[in-house]
């Protein structure tokens, strides 16, 4: 079969929610598959690029894929990749990435783009590591599709932009099987941080009363009148909806909620990260009574403190995504730490993984045992 890669327009959106409806069924969670007028924006958005594959003969869609961007960033996130089940055999997959990532990371417009690949099967990890991703980690039990899914976090860069690292003296030592896979993922030599004993648990109260409000315009607005410049977060394409309030005014959690697959990423803290650390088993308990099975922050990898806060509130290092966001200064990138916690039971026996993505795994199960799993003392 011939087919032509051109952008999206607006007269495909029809025919884009028909053919991911036939990829992924009733239960796609993203907006780009599924809501028009986000479709809408995000084709003519200047920061993104939405590519489908046409069939020559009839002109019906067999393929689409997107990396979508935001204003002040230099991060790009692979989405909505999906080919027809029709037309799985002719590599459209690989060609869509392909093109995307040539137009917007050869082309020198992103630092780095980023996916989060389905584990149900290992030819979605096969399609962006044959495209030059690495895999960076696994976030079990991140999205709830048909089923609870686990997903992988891969990325792709510019050159460049991973000789630029900077360094980290020391982290916590739950982090350090993590640190060393990606190290051998990478192939970097350089000296390890570190690793050191988690800080004390921040002081807090878990039994902290928190209101929850969702009014996704209201929470918008408030956000940006608390992070007026995009530097203060660090939490690349996600837009808060969701807003948590402790009863005494004392700090608010801004978090993005999508209620379909039933995910929250937190995003940020006001009036500092620091202020909220010691209420994080207040915040995930407001958000699992909400619906919400799996929680994620980004936390910087240099930062022991917060990073010690989540490990002591059941958090688990998942991901490293190196490099992901430049200093103010412009001397190098920082890397970034994914921190997850999920309230329900995880069960790998679905979860097919390529080779590269094995240790990956093996960390994480590593890093859940000794944080969930007791040391018993033996009597003699």
């Amino acid at each position: 079969m011939t087919t032509t890669i051109d952008r999206a327009a607006p007269a495909d959106i029809a025919d884009l929610r028909q053919l991911y409806y036939a990829v992924y069924g009733p239960h796609y969670p993203a907006a780009l598959g599924t809501d028009p007028a986000e479709m809408s924006r995000l084709i003519a958005d200047p920061h993104t690029l939405w590519l489908v594959a046409r069939c020559a003969r009839t002109g019906h869609l067999a393929g689409s894929a997107a990396i979508h961007g935001e204003p002040g960033s230099r991060i790009g996130r692979l989405e909505g990749l999906a080919v027809h089940p029709d037309h799985r055999a002719g590599g459209l997959a690989h060609t869509l990435t392909d093109e995307l990532c040539r137009q917007m990371l050869t082309a020198g417009r992103l630092d780095s783009v980023y996916a989060t690949v389905r584990t149900v099967s290992a030819g979605p990890q096969r399609v962006v590591t044959r495209n030059g991703f690495t895999p960076l980690g696994v976030l079990p039990n991140a999205v709830d599709l048909s089923s609870r899914e686990s997903l992988a976090l891969y990325a792709r860069y510019s050159p460049g932009v991973l000789d630029r690292r900077l360094p980290v003296p020391e982290v916590p030592a739950p982090l350090a099987q993590l640190l060393r896979t990606v190290a051998r993922t990478l192939g970097t030599d350089g000296p390890e941080p570190r690793a050191t004993a988690p800080a004390p648990a921040p002081e807090g109260r878990s039994t902290a009363r928190l209101e929850m409000v969702e009014a996704p315009a209201f929470v918008r607005r408030r956000f940006h009148e608390r992070f007026p410049d995009a530097t203060s977060w660090f939490y690349p394409l996600h837009t808060p909806n969701a807003l948590l309030v402790a009863d005494d005014g004392g700090f608010e959690v801004y978090a993005y909620l999508n209620r379909t697959g039933r995910y929250c990423a937190l995003i940020a803290a006001h009036p500092s990260p620091a202020t909220a650390a010691g209420y994080l088993e207040a915040i995930t308990r407001t958000l699992t009574r909400a619906g919400t099975g799996y929680v994620e922050a980004l936390v910087p990898l240099a930062e022991h403190g917060p990073l010690s806060a989540f490990l002591a509130q059941g958090f688990i290092p998942s991901a490293l995504y190196p490099a992901m966001r430049p200093d103010p200064s412009g001397t190098g990138f920082h890397d970034y730490v994914v921190m997850t916690r999920t309230a329900e039971q995880i069960d790998f026996r679905g979860v097919v993984v390529d080779t590269a993505l094995q240790p990956y795994v093996d960390a994480y199960l590593s890093a859940w045992a000794a944080t969930y799993l007791p040391t018993l003392e033996v009597a003699s």
